[in-house]
């Protein structure tokens, strides 16, 4: 019979449902895909990577006896729909559940193994509403404040953006460039959390790379505070991570935001020029500002150098930033590379006080030109200098900032908060507070929500005193429902709680969270953020969301370059398992590469893939009952390899003894453990083969998995060059010349070989 993958893969998608089990005396396994925005566009070739591997360990996982979790939902507010919906008039809850609808099935169409029933989509009000109830304990902590803030303003989208959401001063989401705008907003205090989700990241099996982002993000800086005396009176703090440094500071330079500055400006001799630059800076970004140094003088105004008592200068400047340290900064030029080019730039003074034999010299050494300190290290220096001076103390600063989290956008979860004049701000009553319907959802452009023209949802009597009041009408970030969803998955159709306490504490935490490392800031620092909250109020039983986390790398189109609808060069999964069958991409995109690389996609692949399956349907079978030593050594590298996460290796080994029974066939016996490898990564196929309804995880027999081939590494001058797999045993004579017809080892032979040094069944190293 041919192999027909489209009848098989039917039959068993209709026929196979995976539910989770009640059962808790069972281990859990928490199998967890970064859930998706369902757009219009659909997946391509690129997006399922993830969920097949998944999909692996969960089916694996069951095999093995585990009471499986592996459950998927939609992340569905935010602008990208907002966008669309403006732009070809159809309410974003139409097109949201028509999207949801197209990606379910695709994703059905791959045969992933999800818990369809705890399906959640953060757009729903019985899912919203507690996300709104998590908002209203912060707010109740004082964990969510109200601010006017000169924050991210993305003038085609009319909404503020949190710093994350700013991609080298442009719009994460549509590219423009983001100017700065006073705007009343709601914040999160994510920077009480600051010290914890830097010390927790230890207790993570994370990539490395992932932590150090997250690391660099929060940004923790010991050094010192420092107060400059200015001859008006005033005082401006500093943080410095360089009190060792304070004899060389020649200026002060504030941010334009500073609040000192307007009130100095009347005093000032060249007050013109300093409004002038303030109008300048005021509508560029971050970004913009780091590009070109520039700043004016506050001429009429000096700061006194505490550590010296000499008179510098006062400037504003475009690279301070008043959201980092106190919107001031000590500037010496001698030891900073930014104050080096400001200071060169404007002929301001330069004065070394470490000495390092180079301008700007930024590392530690030997004071000089600073009094009693000459000659002491820098870390000597650093602590006599704060226990010399009063105006002085140690000081931790960060970079994070706390977090701006409402919008000015209709498409979101609704604030639950009502302003009354007598009241104050009082929480909503009942929850959840539903998004009204509207039949105009464009944004104002003024820096308030759509929501604030609805008077007859705004409009409302104050649940306290029974006065006028009005209801908040900013909208949360895209990112609120994906902060906490992976709770929600374990007890989603509970109407009392946010998840029942017993089910939390089985199945927390996520044992396994896939997605994409370009979520390593926003939605993973978020979620670790609103997870530790929750545990601090007793709603869930870790400190941390999830335990281990892998990045897929990208599927790149045929030319190298990621795909996308503008380009033009995006695959159909559809068409893929039209054409091949699910089962075939599954294995190609598990085979094409390691799971963390990027590699460019290929049909050929794929049509190999296909024909290894079509091996397997094809199998001969015979009676001989023989022991086989290589389908045990596959048994063993397969369960290494999956729970390795070397999907690309395993199914080569699978391939290696597929080819080997193509020519002497095999016994049903054999055959059916080979299928239980295969199930995991091409499921349909295997179940249509197996025979009998058994698919527990094969286990291999010690006495047949040990190797009759080794690799063996070639060094040249004692530097790796290449590694080949031999037969155990070799003699010196075998290896070194098959070593020396290896393509990667002949280029690196030149003259005579001196010497050969050799390990049996380990290395060769032939010295030149």
């Amino acid at each position: 019979m041919n192999y027909d993958h489209k009848s098989i893969e039917k039959k068993w998608q209709e026929k196979e449902h995976f539910k989770t089990e009640d059962d808790y005396s069972k281990p859990k396994f928490y199998c967890l895909d970064m859930f998706p925005y369902p757009s219009g566009v659909g997946l391509h070739v690129g997006h399922p990577r993830g969920y097949i591997a998944s999909d692996i360990l969960s089916r694996y996982k069951r095999m093995r006896g585990f009471n499986v979790l592996h459950p998927m939902g939609w992340d569905a507010f935010g602008l990208p729909a907002e966008n669309y919906a403006i732009k070809t008039g159809i309410h974003p809850k139409i097109t949201t559940a028509d999207n949801v609808a197209k990606f379910k099935a695709q994703l059905e169409k791959i045969g992933l193994s999800y818990d369809w029933s705890r399906e959640i989509n953060t757009t729903d009000p019985n899912y919203y509403k507690w996300t709104q109830w998590i908002f209203l304990k912060m707010f109740e902590h004082g964990l969510a404040y109200e601010s006017v803030l000169p924050i991210n303003w993305c003038p085609s989208c009319k909404t503020g953006l949190a710093n994350e959401e700013v991609v080298s001063g442009n719009c994460e989401r549509c590219g423009t460039a983001v100017t700065k705008k006073d705007v009343r907003q709601w914040v999160l205090k994510i920077t009480k959390y600051a010290d914890r989700l830097l010390e927790d990241l230890e207790e993570l099996d994370w990539p490395e790379k992932i932590k150090e982002m997250q690391r660099n993000w929060i940004g923790k800086s010991h050094g010192a505070d420092v107060l400059f005396k200015l001859n008006n009176g005033k005082e401006v703090k500093v943080f410095t991570t360089r009190p060792d440094t304070l004899f060389g500071a020649t200026f002060l330079i504030l941010s334009p935001e500073h609040s000192l500055v307007s009130g100095v400006l009347d005093d000032l001799t060249n007050k013109q020029d300093v409004v002038s630059y303030l109008e300048e800076t005021k509508n560029k970004s971050d970004i913009e500002r780091m590009e070109e140094k520039t700043g004016v003088p506050l001429s009429g105004l000096f700061a006194i150098n505490p550590v010296n008592g000499k008179q510098i200068p006062v400037w504003i400047a475009n690279y301070v930033l008043s959201s980092y340290g106190y919107g001031a900064i000590m500037s010496v030029p001698a030891h900073d590379q930014r104050d080096y080019e400001f200071a060169t730039k404007y002929n301001l003074d330069i004065i070394e006080v470490v000495s390092g034999g180079e301008l700007p010299y930024t590392s530690e050494g030997e004071l000089i030109n600073s009094g009693s300190f000459n000659g002491m290290k820098s870390s000597e220096a650093k602590d006599k200098i704060i226990q010399e001076f009063d105006v002085i103390s140690e000081s931790i600063n960060y970079k994070l900032r706390d977090w701006v989290f409402s919008r000015q956008r209709y498409w979101g979860e609704p604030i639950p908060l009502i302003h009354c004049e007598k009241c104050g701000i009082i929480t909503e009553e009942n929850l959840p507070l539903e998004l009204p319907e509207v039949e105009k959802y464009e944004p104002t452009g003024t820096g308030e929500s759509p929501l604030a023209s609805i008077e007859d949802w705004v409009n409302i009597k104050c649940p306290k005193c029974g006065g006028s009041a009005k209801r908040e009408t900013n909208t949360m970030p895209q990112w609120a429902g994906s902060c906490w969803y992976y709770l929600r998955f374990i007890d989603p159709d509970n109407d009392n709680a946010l998840v029942d306490s017993e089910k939390e504490k089985y199945f927390q935490p996520v044992d396994l969270y896939i997605g994409g490392a370009e979520h390593a800031v926003l939605h993973l620092l978020y979620a670790r953020f609103w997870h530790k909250f929750l545990y601090d109020i007793g709603v869930v039983s870790t400190k941390e969301p999830f335990l281990k986390l892998k990045n897929q790398g990208t599927i790149l189109a045929y030319d190298g370059q990621k795909m996308s609808k503008s380009k033009g060069n995006t695959v159909s999964p559809d068409d893929m398992i039209e054409k091949y069958g699910a089962d075939s991409l599954r294995v190609y995109e598990m085979f094409l590469a390691p799971f963390e690389d990027a590699v460019s996609w290929s049909d050929n692949g794929l049509v190999g893939a296909r024909r290894f399956l079509e091996k397997v349907w094809n199998i001969n079978l015979i009676e001989t009952n023989v022991e086989d030593k290589l389908l045990h050594q596959t048994i063993k590298k397969v369960t290494e390899d999956i729970e390795g996460f070397k999907f690309n290796t395993a199914i080569s080994s699978m391939m290696i003894l597929i080819n080997e029974w193509t020519k002497t066939g095999t016994t049903r016996e054999n055959f059916n453990l080979f299928l239980k490898l295969l199930y995991p990564f091409a499921p349909h196929i295997s179940r249509e083969l197996i025979e009998g309804d058994d698919i527990s995880w094969p286990q291999f027999s010690e006495s047949l998995i040990e190797e009759d081939t080794v690799t063996l590494a070639i060094q040249v001058n004692g530097k790796f060059r290449d590694s080949v797999l031999l037969t155990k045993g070799l003699s010196q004579e075998e290896v070194e010349g098959i070593a020396l017809e290896r393509e990667k080892v002949k280029k690196w032979i030149s003259g005579d070989i001196k010497k050969v040094i050799f390990v049996q069944d380990k290395l060769i190293n032939i010295l030149i």
